[in-house]
């Protein structure tokens, strides 16, 4: 008999090739996949032939469906857990998850696999054997207080941004930073058009002024 296991699986977060054998074993296996988005989950199965039912849960819905994989789960079933890119619970829903399952005592296992924090702190060329990571910042409220910790934090400091506000923080950056404090940005991770600038707040404000900002962008601050 099967034992009741949720997984909690990482997918490619650009390249198609940055799943891991095991991952894609799970995939086949499980009983059925929670995505985050559907759509997009379905390129990733439909391009490995895996035809496996997908439920959404995202951030609208996490609550109302925890509570019914809970009782799957508790009834023996084994379910995987996907977000659209990267590992579940990082900047996307699974923490909610993974506590209910910790709280029922029913199993759950973190799968190791892609992320675009790593490669963005290691080719950031910054000191990265401490490091902080920030996540998404607030778009209002508490925005100046955790830009402020930002600046005073002496650890380096890792945080995403989408393409529509990332020229908002680096201007920021510029403004809160000393002048030499060194900032990296790494566009498109794993992507064809990836890229990374490391340089000071103003030059690398200037640059993706004057440059592109398509794409998911991770940001990584030299600590104080």
């Amino acid at each position: 008999m099967r034992k009741a296991q949720l997984y909690l699986v990482p997918t490619p977060i650009g390249n198609m090739e940055d799943i891991t054998l095991r991952a894609l074993r799970v995939l086949k296996e499980v009983d059925y996949i929670l995505a985050e988005d559907t759509r997009q989950t379905g390129k990733l199965l439909s391009h490995y032939e895996i035809d496996q039912k997908t439920v959404p849960f995202h951030s609208h819905n996490e609550h109302k469906i925890t509570a019914k994989v809970m009782a799957d789960l508790e009834s023996g079933m084994q379910v995987a857990l996907v977000s659209d890119a990267g590992t579940p619970g990082i900047s996307d829903p699974g923490f909610l998850l993974a506590r209910a399952c910790r709280k029922h005592r029913v199993s759950f296992t973190t799968l190791p696999g892609a992320t675009a924090v790593i490669p963005a702190l290691v080719n950031s060329g910054l000191p990265c054997e401490k490091f902080v990571f920030e996540g998404f910042l607030p778009h209002k409220k508490g925005r100046k207080t955790r830009l402020e910790m930002v600046a005073e934090e002496g650890r380096t400091v890792v945080l995403f941004e989408s393409t529509h506000r990332i020229l908002k923080l680096l201007g920021e950056l510029n403004e809160i930073l000393e002048p030499d404090r060194l900032v990296s940005v790494s566009r498109e991770i794993t992507k064809l058009y990836e890229e990374t600038v490391t340089d000071t707040p103003e030059a690398v404000c200037e640059y993706f002024q004057a440059n592109s900002t398509k794409g998911e962008f991770v940001v990584v601050v030299a600590g104080k």
